[in-house]
């Protein structure tokens, strides 16, 4: 899978563009909910975190969360809980880098979480 990260809010995923956050979970491409973290969002300057409301794609030996252009992204700490109980190699960097790493990774073992603004 070619993942390219375009500019601030765009993405290019083998070859289409996407302009809201998305989930990539055993090689499907999903749009992220970002409702169920809406409620924690006062605590983070404005931001609507990650947070273990939403859905998660555990199903893999590594997760990378692209946090934005800036990295501006909240993980809430139970993100790192559960992946730490999980056992599940968690990756959280700004998603220019995080989109390299996903163009090189295995999918059968690797999901991600993309966010494309900030």
């Amino acid at each position: 899978m070619k993942v390219k990260f375009i500019h601030f809010g765009e993405l290019e995923i083998d070859g289409e563009r996407y302009t809201e956050d998305v989930i990539i979970a055993e090689g499907k491409i999903l749009f992220r909910d970002k409702k169920p973290s809406r409620k924690k969002k006062k605590d983070f300057s404005g931001h609507t975190p990650l947070s273990v409301k939403e859905v998660i794609p555990w199903s893999c030996k590594e997760l990378i969360i692209g946090t934005g252009e800036e990295g501006l992204l909240p993980v809430m700490n139970k993100i790192y809980e559960q992946a730490e109980e999980k056992g599940v190699k968690l990756m959280v960097v700004r998603t220019p880098k995080a989109c390299k790493l996903l163009s090189e990774a295995d999918l059968s073992t690797t999901n991600a979480i993309l966010h494309v603004t900030c």
